[in-house]
């Protein structure tokens, strides 16, 4: 298979069709992915060695520095991630480049008649597709990054992965994962292996003390966030340390002190598989992940905001909340106006609390497209009542427009969801 860009329509209609498949969007079991991967003549068997990621924030920073530090060293990586932003093509990246259009359609028509019109979810059989994708492409490692919890998830096939990673566990998506930081936690911990190494980032008491239960279990060595290994700033750098020595870094290009956390756990990743300083480095300085905390630089929305700073981040839960207010607190010399647009199935006011104190107002929009968007109007209601100064606006350009117009020394930032930031993305390209 190739992997050079490519966009179409082939692929598009495919992937209409297998959303039709399966009437719930969300539906936690591995029983329908086992079948069809059976079917396929079991290619999760045959993929280069695995690294697989959980957590609930940050799981695809720390995959892109994990793949940054890998590349560096002359690695071929194939990386799956979730959801895409602009373009379905991003979740299947092939021995370092994202898949092409005639591949992507061929595997999703093979993957679409294998399941032979079976009950089966569009997450769960897109998976199998990138699955057999990765295992008929060469390539030095596979990075799987979870879609939704980690125990019964549809990446969680690979029955001895070269290592695990559990990113921060925070709550989010409840509904479906446990209405509790611990019953979360052992969702994710389901990635946990017999006598694979785990490496693990900054969590709560209560998902540690479940993650360790788990590794225990598993008789799994850990690596964990403040015991086996610490990261930390130091003035305009970065500090990592572990049981083998200190490595004194620049910080991560992606912003805000989150990141170095994130960059942490990769580290130890790198370290694990025996890389030289040189791949730590190059994670922290070459890793790129759209939509978290990302300066926009061209295209009508940047022509609109004029003298403005446009940045964007599709970050949408409580965690995301805080981590976006740090990034800000630290940033100086512009005030900062808040473009929102959210899902009715995310905690708002959780997410929006912590940046009341850092933003001088909010245009509340509603996301195009998506059926589950809250409206403009119960955005801006709700970033009142945790103290915001609310405003609606029928979409992202008019809200830019609007806060140019009164403050055109302004940093706008685009915020609260994925869905969002793919819009801008796909229309500001």
């Amino acid at each position: 298979m190739t992997g050079q860009n490519g966009s179409g329509q082939g692929s598009d209609l495919i992937l209409e069709r297998m959303m039709a498949l399966h009437p719930k969007v969300i539906d936690l079991t591995l029983d329908r992915v086992w079948r069809l991967l059976d079917v396929l003549g079991n290619p999760q068997r045959d993929l280069p060695p695995v690294i697989h990621i959980a957590g609930t924030n940050g799981k695809g920073s720390t995959q892109a520095m994990i793949r940054a530090g890998l590349e560096a060293t002359g690695k071929r990586v194939h990386a799956y991630t979730s959801p895409h932003l602009a373009r379905f093509h991003e979740r299947i990246r092939l021995s370092g480049e994202l898949i092409s259009e005639p591949d992507l359609t061929a595997i999703l028509d093979e993957c679409y008649a294998a399941n032979g019109g079976e009950d089966i979810t569009y997450f769960e059989i897109t998976t199998c597709a990138a699955i057999l994708a990765f295992a008929r492409t060469p390539a030095d490692y596979t990075l799987l990054e979870v879609g939704l919890g980690g125990r019964l998830d549809a990446t969680n096939v690979i029955d001895r992965p070269l290592a695990t990673v559990i990113t921060p566990v925070s709550m989010d998506h409840e509904g479906f994962l446990g209405d509790t930081l611990a019953k979360i936690a052992a969702e994710k911990a389901g990635i946990i292996k017999r006598g694979v190494p785990c490496v693990v980032g900054r969590q709560a008491p209560d998902a540690m003390d479940v993650i360790e239960a788990t590794v225990a279990r598993n008789a799994a060595p850990l690596i964990a966030y403040g015991q086996h290994w610490h990261a930390y700033p130091e003035r305009d750098r970065m500090v990592f340390q572990d049981e083998t020595g200190l490595l004194d870094l620049p910080r991560p290009t992606l912003l805000g002190d989150h990141q170095i956390d994130n960059a942490g756990a990769a580290i130890a990743v790198l370290r694990l598989l025996g890389l030289p300083d040189d791949a730590a480095e190059a994670a922290v300085t070459r890793a790129e992940w759209p939509a978290r905390m990302q300066r926009l630089r061209q295209g009508p929305l940047v022509e609109a905001a004029q003298t403005a700073e446009l940045w964007l981040d599709g970050g949408h839960n409580p965690a995301a909340g805080q981590a976006l207010a740090a990034a800000l607190s630290a940033m100086s010399g512009r005030p900062t106006h808040l473009v929102c647009g959210m899902l009715n199935t995310k905690d708002v006011s959780g997410y929006l609390a912590p940046l009341a104190g850092q933003a001088a107002s909010l245009h509340a929009v509603s996301i195009p497209g998506e059926a589950n968007t809250l409206s403009a109007v119960e955005t801006a209601r709700i970033a009142s009542s945790v103290g915001l100064v609310a405003h609606e606006s029928e979409d992202v350009l008019s809200a830019v427009r609007t806060v140019v117009a009164s403050d055109p020394n302004a940093r706008i930032l685009i915020c609260g969801s994925l869905y969002l930031a793919g819009g801008v993305l796909r229309e500001n390209s």
